[in-house]
């Protein structure tokens, strides 16, 4: 019971194609790397959602505004500095100049400042002058000594307190630099 139908455009296909289907024409060349490269920027594009989605789940990320610190911010309140004859200060020598500990060990005990020990430091290649008190109670002892010292910093340190050492100077290049010149 075959029928026969009248030809049509359908039964004409163009020469060199070979009817894949009903109704179908082969596919593209290079379809199949343009579904690759649709599916391969699909996974980047929902990966990087994801990773920021974390992100700012996680309150790794911020979108807030930091606003700018103003000018009418308090500043840190210090200790004033004093000079506290009754508290001995070590003066260690943390550079290769020789002498240096010696030579602050003068300007200390000048400024009225009492020098217990003064000895090199365990290093030799220290950039920065610090002084460093035991205890909150010493901090202004400590800027009093600082103040006699050029470039000195101010550093609160416990360890020097199980060593019955309530000041230390430690001297830095910076230190040396302001001596020899």
């Amino acid at each position: 019971m075959a029928q026969k139908f009248p030809r049509d455009r359908f039964d004409s296909i163009p020469h060199g194609i070979e009817r894949v289907g009903a109704h179908r024409a082969p596919a593209r060349r290079g379809a199949r790397w343009i579904a690759f490269g649709w599916a391969a920027l699909a996974t980047v594009v929902l990966a990087g959602a994801g990773i920021a989605a974390v992100a700012v789940f996680n309150d790794r990320l911020n979108f807030d505004d930091v606003p700018a610190p103003s000018a009418s911010a308090t500043p840190v309140a210090t200790v004033p500095p004093t000079i506290a004859p009754d508290i001995p200060v070590t003066v260690l020598n943390g550079t290769t100049t020789s002498g240096l500990a010696a030579q602050a060990s003068e300007t200390l005990t000048a400024g009225g400042v009492t020098v217990g020990v003064a000895s090199n430091a365990d290093s030799s290649d220290l950039q920065e002058t610090v002084v460093y008190y035991a205890g909150p109670d010493l901090e202004g002892a400590a800027r009093g000594v600082a103040q006699l010292l050029p470039e000195a910093d101010v550093r609160l340190n416990e360890d020097f307190a199980s060593e019955g050492l309530q000041i230390v100077v430690v001297l830095g290049a910076d230190y040396a630099e302001q001596v020899a010149g």
